[in-house]
């Protein structure tokens, strides 16, 4: 076979062999060209269509070749009228009313704040996780000693107490514990901190009135031992709690980690968005040369030439040339579209093998693709309140925590026994621990935690928490079809010969000449020749008319492959078959016709098959409650064939990535808790303003990061799995809220001493201590269960 060459007029590829247009020699160099008019122009000004040389300049050189697309701001030239960088705006997920430049934390729910908007020219900002994660870690080694030492007590034969006495155990749980809890918990402090100031009370301000309690009694137990009751006191190591103030903070660490990690992976959506537009075009001057330039420098009208294999840079319209387009990405339709002069091409979609001059009808941010860019950013913004809910129920549960044990220090303070000013203390301190917010904290975390770990197992992952408490609650399922209900990849599914010939003999024949075809559903038909085993043979004079068929050679025998209109224009009679056809493409399959020497030969029948296990999970989907809505960008017919075999009733066909947003908020506006199923970059938009995004696997990241769940197989009953699962989750976190309330409701009034008039019994802040560490330990053990669920 001959090396393949490029036609350097129009950048077809072209067979030396074979060329139509002949060759030109130009500098020791010979090219080839696919018909004579491209051989005519090239050879009356070669230099105008070969690579231009850079010519001497006496202006500064331009600077490296920006790294984002027109979507964002580009970097600063380097020249005279550069402009300063603006400044990143910085806003709060939970909270987007808070904006300020630079990073820092949301006043009013304590969380790290987030850049507003995303560009690939700016470096992905991850200190505060890296931050977090360090102190994870020092922290982690110096909480297990301190944990060790302060449980010696309950180990069978109290072996540390041979070589560590209670009162050393007593110092060395304060070294460990005091960079844990000074160091480590110092952001959880300033959050805390800064809460009271603010007067807007969350869930930081119980981690810091919780860790400080614990650890400030802790110190003054230490140093003034002799200053707290006697019988607390006199002859034994005084009561610390310091592995509890470690484990705290040790704790939320884990968190907050865990946090940071799932809401960096949002803007990896949009990064992902951005990515799909190229960083440069290839602007075609008015004087017929090409130059590269960025993109943010093209302007409406501006001709641009797309080679074989480029992306598209903009939203306009072809000129000259064709080829066909993968826009799979925009419209989510599997098959390339054939691209001739008059017809509309979209920023971010991939050419084919042809090449082709289109004029910029949209640019910058009026591109489609900066549309998508822009539905994404904005979904991912309006979140799930989970949130905000905690910290208005926190912001009652603190002054109430506080105030009881303001109430307590002062009737112990004033009626209680002597010394009343240590017993005070101590039951307030009770008080503190006893309601420390770990248990409330870990209710819902370690449930998701461990139901994530779950789903793991079994093929959904899990990349917003948030997403498994809606699921329980979607009423409504979105499912695009292709790549979710279908394959995705098209195949050939029927072969039926005419009168004369057989399968065999006919998919030999076409699939010999379709080797040579660069059409999208060429590689479906060699495919399927290739799967049954057969030998294909050399094809000559291969002519491809664009939009209708090809034509060749094959063993000496004249083929011709395309619609049936291309048939009928070349005189082939296709009554015999056109009825099977129209079937055919009533069942949504796309159908080409065969002929031999003049006659019909037969046809083949190509579509994008239906997964096989999309109808039963469907119908256990609605025996779950769920009713279905298919959303595509293919055409109705094939969209109605689908839905018929899969008895979905609901249908939006040759619906763009807008319109999906469109149609999912309007479900939502409706009443409706919505999930939506997608595969693609155009299923991103609807992915983000779903109540739950459900991305398949093997989809495009831009779906799978605009997604809260995704299904490593692709299957839809992955689904099925992934409500169960909802299920199971939030019912565990139920039972451990429950618990946890329980939990604060009794142990708080005991901790403040309402049985002590009764039966002289108090709750000392040992065994305040030790039910706190019980309540986090039944809620882990409650959430572990899910490992079986």
């Amino acid at each position: 076979m001959s090396e393949v060459s490029k036609d350097p007029v129009c950048g077809m590829t072209v067979d030396p062999a074979k060329a139509r247009g002949g060759s030109h020699e130009h500098a020791g160099h010979t090219y080839y060209f696919c018909n004579p008019r491209c051989r005519e122009r090239f050879a009356a000004d070669p230099a105008k269509y070969l690579e231009p040389k850079p010519e001497p300049s006496t202006e500064p050189a331009p600077p490296p070749e920006p790294e984002a697309p027109a979507l964002v701001a580009a970097p600063a030239r380097a020249n005279a009228d550069a402009k300063p960088r603006a400044a990143v705006i910085y806003t709060c997920p939970m909270d987007p009313e808070v904006r300020q430049v630079g990073p820092g934390v949301c006043p009013k729910c304590g969380m790290a704040l987030e850049p507003a908007t995303v560009s690939l020219d700016e470096p992905e900002d991850d200190a505060e996780l890296r931050d977090m994660s360090r102190r994870l870690v020092v922290c982690a080694v110096l909480t297990v000693p301190t944990f060790i030492l302060a449980m010696s007590e309950m180990l069978p034969g109290r072996p540390l107490e041979a070589l560590v006495s209670p009162a050393a155990s007593v110092w060395w749980q304060l070294g460990f514990a005091a960079p844990v809890v000074l160091w480590g918990g110092r952001p959880f402090f300033e959050r805390g901190w800064r809460s009271l100031v603010t007067r807007r009370l969350n869930m930081f301000t119980l981690i810091a009135l919780g860790t400080f309690a614990a650890f400030g009694f802790s110190l003054f137990a230490t140093f003034w031992p002799h200053a707290l009751p006697h019988d607390m006191a006199h002859g034994m190591a005084p009561p610390v709690y310091y592995e509890a103030s470690a484990v705290i903070v040790t704790l939320v660490l884990l968190g907050q980690v865990l946090e940071l990690r799932a809401r960096r992976a949002t803007s990896g959506a949009l990064r992902a968005l951005l990515g799909l537009s190229p960083k440069t075009a290839r602007r075609v001057n008015p004087d017929g040369r090409e130059t590269d330039v960025a993109l943010d420098e093209v302007v409406v009208g501006d001709r641009l030439r797309v080679r074989p294999g480029e992306k598209v840079p903009v939203d306009g319209r072809v000129l000259e040339g064709s080829s066909a387009v993968d826009e799979s990405s925009i419209t989510g339709e599997p098959l390339p579209v054939e691209k001739t002069p008059g017809a509309q091409v979209v920023g971010g979609t991939l050419n084919g093998q042809g090449s082709f001059v289109l004029q910029a009808e949209r640019v910058g941010q009026e591109t489609l693709l900066a549309q998508i860019v822009k539905l994404v950013g904005e979904a991912q913004r309006s979140r799930a309140p989970i949130q905000r809910l905690a910290d208005v129920a926190s912001a009652w549960f603190v002054p109430g925590v506080v105030m009881t044990a303001l109430v307590t220090a002062a009737i112990w303070g004033v009626w209680g026994p002597e010394p009343r000013l240590a017993h005070a203390l101590v039951n307030a301190v009770a008080v503190l621990i006893v309601a420390c917010p770990c248990a409330l904290g870990l209710a819902t975390p370690m449930s998701i935690m461990v139901g994530t770990g779950r789903g793991a197992g079994v093929g959904i992952l899990v990349r917003r928490a948030e997403a498994l408490e809606q699921l329980e609650q979607v009423d409504t399922l979105v499912v695009d079809k292709t790549g979710t209900l279908t394959e995705g990849r098209p195949r050939l599914e029927a072969v039926l010969p005419a009168e004369g010939f057989d399968e065999v003999g006919l998919l030999q024949l076409a699939a010999s000449l379709e080797r040579v075809s660069e059409h999208p559903l060429a590689s479906a038909v060699v495919a399927g020749a290739t799967a049954r085993g057969l030998e294909l043979r050399a094809a000559e004079g291969f002519l491809s008319v664009s939009g209708k068929g090809i034509r060749g050679q094959v063993d000496g025998r004249a083929v011709l492959i395309g619609t049936e209109s291309f048939l009928g224009e070349a005189g082939v009679p296709v009554a015999a078959l056109a009825s099977q056809g129209a079937a055919l493409r009533e069942q949504g399959q796309t159908v080409v016709f065969v002929a031999v020497n003049g006659g019909l030969a037969g046809l083949l029948a190509i579509a994008d098959p239906i997964k096989e296990s999309a109808k039963g999970a469907l119908a256990e989907l609605r025996t779950l409650g769920l009713q279905i809505v298919m959303l595509t960008g293919d055409s109705s017919v094939t969209a109605a064939s689908v839905a018929k075999r899969l008895g979905i009733e609901q249908v939006h066909a040759g619906a763009l990535p807008a319109d999906k947003h469109a149609i999912v908020s309007r479900l939502k506006q409706q009443g409706h808790k919505v999930a939506m199923a997608g595969d693609g970059t155009n299923d991103a938009p609807a992915l983000a303003a779903a109540d739950v995004g459900i991305a398949m696997g093997t989809g495009t990241d831009v779906a799978i990061h605009s997604a809260g769940i995704t299904l490593v197989k692709g299957d839809l009953q992955g689904v099925v799995r992934a409500r169960k699962l909802s299920a199971s989750v939030m019912r565990n976190v139920r039972q451990n809220l429950a618990f946890a309330f329980v939990y604060n409701l009794l142990g708080i009034p005991l901790a403040a001493g309402l049985l002590y008039p009764f039966f002289g019994l108090l709750l000392s802040p040992m065994f305040a201590g030790a039910a706190m560490a019980f309540s986090s330990v039944s809620v882990i053990g409650n959430a572990l269960r899910l490992r079986h669920a």
